[in-house]
């Protein structure tokens, strides 16, 4: 096995950066390169001990004056040997570092191949090391705090929970054909449909969790529409924190859609800024109104913008508010009726939709930044959190399919069993189940998909 060497922290002028190394030659490399302030090698220092010294090139310049650390087989992040030393945080000293670390016998890092070192030393399973990668996106609170518990471990606990139980229903049926000359009791047909409906239940119940695992992950699709002039790109701006998008006093400014991400109300959203709904000659500003059509369609959530200071008494402004109403109730799709410019009437202008199907309605101004709060209540109501303290939601698309799979092996297994079919047929769903749930873990993973997985990672991690 090769000794493996990266820079662990982003290559940008900093605090400090790590350079991290990994295999059988990592703990010699380090000596190599780094002379404790005591002058005994650092092999002969405490593992898991911060120890600081001078690090050299391989002509035996000095470096840096860093901290550095190794970690015993087995008892380390990949299982292997593991050294980290802690740099200054200058993209030179850290490139430096690094290229000594080559000379001395490392090689670079694959993106992920330190995690995929500790998958293969059964130091993680595939949703921790999902998690992982969960972990350094995470966007809110909510998906660092889903990461983490999934890095801990929660997933993969109901995951190998259901495992066990199906191992236990297919080895009842191996033991009683493989030695029907042992007094091996058979189970129960009551006793076989009792743990494939527990196990039913299980999956159901977390395979229902991807919808709001997407969400954490990726963000809500969030298409922002309404006639020119609404205040779309002015609502934009003030979500994101910056002036993002261009905001005048003509209309029709916004030709194209412009995307940015906020959190609002806890939620992600990926904010998408369209070109005001109208009918109009002009060639460009035709093309920039289809695609905020198409981005209804693709959306997740809209925000239907009314100018309350516009002249409801005007044709073209009942026109423009009737094409946007259309728009979106016919997308049927959650939205919130978003009545702008509260700063320029004064009282209400009494523009609020009625009726049982009504959606959530708020009066903001993008210049007061009244109304805001009211947003932020209305995107929370429409997308609530789930039980703190979860770490069980499915969060990407392999994840689903692979407890997919499983969920529609198990209701054969039921059907099979119900309808009186013989035990094979059964014995054949539950193992079906079973593959599935260890592609989930990573128990019966093909290596291309450990591969792929491992890829997404970051170089150094």
């Amino acid at each position: 096995m090769d000794t493996i060497a990266a820079i662990a922290t982003p290559l940008a002028r900093s605090a400090f950066g790590i350079i991290r190394l990994s295999g059988p030659d990592a703990l010699a490399i380090l000596d190599k390169l780094f002379t404790p302030v005591g002058g005994r090698p650092i092999s002969e220092a405490r593992p898991r001990s911060m120890v600081y010294g001078t690090l050299r090139d391989a002509q035996g310049r000095v470096i840096d004056r860093p901290l550095a650390v190794w970690f015993a087989p087995g008892k380390s992040y990949t299982g292997d040997c593991d050294a980290e030393i802690h740099c200054h945080g200058s993209p030179v000293v850290l490139n430096e570092a690094l290229a000594a670390a080559f000379a001395a016998g490392a090689r670079q890092a694959q993106p992920g191949e330190f995690a995929k070192r500790a998958f293969l030393n059964g130091k993680l399973d595939l949703t921790e090391a999902e998690g992982i990668v969960d972990l350094v996106d995470a966007e809110t609170a909510e998906a660092a705090r889903n990461a983490a518990l999934q890095v801990d471990g929660a997933l993969r606990r109901i995951a190998e929970d259901a495992y066990d139980k199906l191992l236990g229903v297919t080895s009842r049926f191996y033991a009683v054909v493989d030695y029907p000359d042992e007094d091996v009791a058979d189970a129960s047909p009551a006793e076989t449909e009792a743990a494939l409906a527990e196990i039913e239940r299980v999956l159901s119940e977390l395979l229902a969790t991807y919808a709001r695992g997407k969400i954490v992950k990726s963000g809500v699709a969030t298409a922002i529409v309404g006639a020119p002039n609404a205040g779309k790109s002015s609502l934009l701006n003030r979500l994101v924190g910056y002036d993002r998008a261009i905001v005048t006093d003509v209309a029709g400014t916004t030709r194209d859609t412009v995307e940015e991400k906020a959190v609002v109300g806890g939620v992600l959203l990926r904010l998408i800024d369209t070109a005001g709904l109208r009918d109009t000659e002009d060639a460009v500003e035709k093309l920039g109104v289809e695609r905020s059509r198409r981005a209804v369609e693709s959306a997740d959530l809209i925000l239907a913008l009314f100018d309350e200071s516009a002249d409801f008494t005007s044709d073209d402004v009942r026109g423009q508010w009737s094409e946007t109403l259309r728009l979106v109730q016919d997308a049927g799709k959650p939205w919130i009726f978003v009545a702008t410019k509260k700063d320029l009437v004064g009282e209400s202008a009494s523009i609020r939709p009625a009726g049982e199907d009504a959606p959530p309605y708020v009066e903001l101004s993008n210049v007061t930044g009244e109304g805001f709060d009211e947003l932020e209540a209305a995107v929370a109501t429409l997308f609530p959190a789930p039980p703190a303290e979860s770490g069980t939601m499915l969060t990407n698309a392999r994840q689903a399919e692979a407890v997919g799979r499983a969920l529609g092996a198990v209701r054969e297994a039921l059907g099979a069993l119900r309808g009186g079919m013989t035990p094979d047929v059964v014995l054949t769903e539950a193992e079906a189940a079973s593959n599935a749930l260890g592609e989930l873990t990573g128990r019966t993973a093909r290596e291309d998909m450990v591969a792929r997985i491992f890829e997404r990672f970051c170089v150094g991690k």
